[in-house]
């Protein structure tokens, strides 16, 4: 097919949105058709709304901070275990992946993929489990990731981002369901990314081996990292196209589960792994106190929102606390709670 759009007639964007309906399945979400933003605004005359929420995502503040939050290891030694933002780049390629072959819409996959875990604390999932026992309601990543995106981006305003992706970043964890295909293909993208990733990190910090993987389970998804994403993506794409709904054949499923049951079991509560948990918890927690108790010392988009009443101290503190990357939480407890001798050593 001969692409040639007469962008005299109309904007680029208008040319893309009908290049979507010519080449994209039934099953997508097309560009035209989004349910819209919370507060309207003049489109643009380049980018369907899809690809600017990408944008909007790529470069936020909390974007760029997931480089430095764990993913699994805490402070790892050496330069290529997987942090929250290498792990959110590998949802997206997975996502695009798959929905590029299910002639999904890309865009709309790759910004709920990158928006996913905004919401992320420091030291992961440590960080989250501490903030749950003290904030009202608890506290969960893919809600405070929803948060990020509507009411902490810019200064209080939020990203205004399109129905369709707020929806995808709330709502991709297994036992919830995204309204759009493409949210369902991020949030089975998420799932295989990490867990495949994950079994790298574990036997390069030689927690496991290859050989300790159950045989029946490597050999039916594969004895690499290479082969396990390989046979995994290509069961979502070949069970989807049969069945209409994004999904693995039921065989690969249960094994695909219980290599993470594997995974639980002998690296995300291993002691090596997560050994430095407890005393990040309490770093977490002691800062939330500190700065409940002292709201003031906490930067001015925080506080103006406590000032109008439109937020609770001990929310704010949460929020704070929870956008910090490790690094950033370490050297703030150490300068509020450890005297400045004590650090020259």
């Amino acid at each position: 097919m001969n692409y040639n759009p007469n962008y005299s007639n109309g904007s680029i964007r208008e040319e893309l949105e009908k290049l979507e309906h010519e080449t994209l399945s039934e099953y997508a979400t097309f560009s035209d058709q989004s349910k819209g933003r919370e507060r309207s605004e003049a489109p643009c005359d380049i980018r369907p709304v899809f690809q600017r929420d990408r944008d909007r995502i790529l470069h936020s503040k909390s974007f760029r901070r997931l480089k430095g939050k764990t993913q699994v290891f805490l402070a790892p030694k050496g330069d290529h275990y997987r942090t929250r933002l290498t792990h959110t780049l590998e949802v997206a390629q997975n996502a695009r992946t798959i929905a590029k072959a299910l002639r999904l819409n890309e865009d709309l996959a790759e910004a709920i993929a990158l928006g996913h875990d905004l919401g992320h604390t420091p030291f992961g999932h440590a960080g989250e489990r501490a903030l749950n026992t003290v904030i009202e309601g608890g506290f969960r990543h893919n809600e405070q990731s929803l948060r990020v995106v509507e009411k902490l981006e810019k200064d209080g305003r939020g990203l205004n981002l399109t129905f369709e992706v707020r929806d995808g970043i709330l709502n991709h964890e297994m036992n919830l369901m995204p309204a759009t295909f493409e949210g369902q293909v991020v949030r089975f993208s998420d799932k295989i990314a990490y867990t495949a990733a994950d079994i790298d990190d574990a036997i390069r910090a030689e927690i496991i081996k290859e050989e300790d993987i159950p045989r029946e389970l490597t050999d039916a998804l594969g004895h690499s990292l290479r082969e396990r994403l390989n046979t995994l993506i290509h069961a979502v794409i070949s069970n989807s196209y049969k069945t209409k709904k994004i999904s693995m054949p039921e065989e690969t499923y249960e094994k695909f589960m219980a290599l993470r049951k594997f995974m639980f079991e002998n690296v995300y509560t291993n002691p090596i792994a997560k050994g430095e948990e407890g005393k990040a918890q309490k770093l977490v927690l002691r800062l939330y106190e500190y700065y409940v108790r002292y709201p003031e010392k906490m930067p001015e988009e925080y506080t103006r929102l406590v000032a109008e009443g439109k937020e609770s101290v001990e929310r704010m503190a949460c929020d704070y606390v929870a956008g910090m990357t490790d690094n950033y939480a370490v050297n703030t407890f150490n300068e509020i709670c450890v005297p400045k001798y004590w650090n020259m050593y």
